[in-house]
């Protein structure tokens, strides 16, 4: 279940090598597999916790994530991947169903009273 080829991999593989652990501690879960599962995750629409379990665990998956979304290591990524042209994005679209405004706006009726 490979997200990435091997060129991709090769082209960011340098980038996610330098973010690592000063302390030198070999992490629990491989670079690629945490790259692979947030792409999974991205893919598929699934919360973190329905990962499967050949991704590790969810929890070791997403604190990477939430550290390299913290650190701008995604936006790097995207950049490498974009300037070797191994990946190319022509639109993106966020969708906002979801969002709420206050309360007022879910639809309340409106009080007409006198106008001056």
């Amino acid at each position: 279940m490979a997200f990435l080829n091997d060129r991709q991999w090769f082209v960011i593989e340098g980038i996610l090598q330098a973010e690592r652990d000063p302390r030198g501690r070999k992490p629990l879960v491989s670079d690629r597999t945490v790259v692979e599962a947030v792409f999974y995750v991205l893919r598929e629409g699934c919360r973190w916790r329905a990962l499967p379990a050949e991704f590790g665990s969810w929890m070791r998956v997403f604190m990477r994530y939430t550290r390299w979304v913290e650190s701008g290591l995604w936006w790097k990524i995207l950049m490498r991947l974009q300037h070797a042209k191994a990946l190319k994005v022509e639109l993106v679209m966020m969708d906002g169903t979801n969002i709420r405004a206050h309360r007022v706006a879910a639809g309340a009726r409106i009080k007409r009273g006198l106008r001056r």
